[in-house]
């Protein structure tokens, strides 16, 4: 299933509200944000065994790379909301 059939009613909700370029990006970041709460609880179980205080590696690394999208995309959401809002010419 791929994922527009998926997150079918997410997508027409924030197609609806904020175009399809910005809707589609709106419901990649809450999959982002979806996808850290998944790793995050998945970090409590795994420890390193060097320090037990911080998750493995491996969580850590996917976490900062989930991350990094988010503020990438959210970097185009407020490009495309100047875009939109400054006066034509």
């Amino acid at each position: 299933m791929s994922a527009f059939d998926e997150h079918r009613e997410e997508l027409d909700h924030y197609e609806t509200m904020m175009g399809p370029h910005r809707g589609r990006l709106a419901v990649t970041l809450d999959l982002l944000t979806s996808a850290l709460v998944l790793v995050g609880q998945h970090g409590v179980y795994c420890h390193s065994t060097r320090d037990p205080e911080i998750p493995v590696m491996d969580i850590r690394l996917i976490t900062q790379e989930i991350r990094a999208a988010k503020e990438l995309i959210q970097s185009v959401m407020e490009g495309l909301r100047k875009e939109r809002d400054q006066p034509r010419a």
